[in-house]
């Protein structure tokens, strides 16, 4: 399975506290398992990220701009600084 990067990447805070950048798909399906707030933009961002890693035609911008909302909503975004 391919990896499908993305650029910019969108920097989230871990269940641990942590600051972690996510600049895949791979990568941000694997913090979104670990959010415990799931609302309507993670599962957008769950299946986008699936979608993706399962070799569907699906925009690697989209999929970005999906996570990030996502962590929004779960209060788990961080700013890139």
């Amino acid at each position: 399975m391919a990896t499908h990067w993305f650029v910019p990447p969108v920097f989230v805070r871990t269940e641990a506290g942590d600051r972690h950048s996510c600049n895949n798909a791979r990568a941000a399906l694997e913090q979104l398992k670990t959010w415990t707030r799931r609302g309507p933009r993670w599962h957008k961002a769950v299946t986008l990220c699936l979608s993706a890693l399962e070799g569907d035609p699906v925009d690697l911008h989209v999929v970005r701009k999906a996570f990030e909302a996502a962590a929004k909503e779960a209060m788990m975004y961080l700013s890139p600084e």
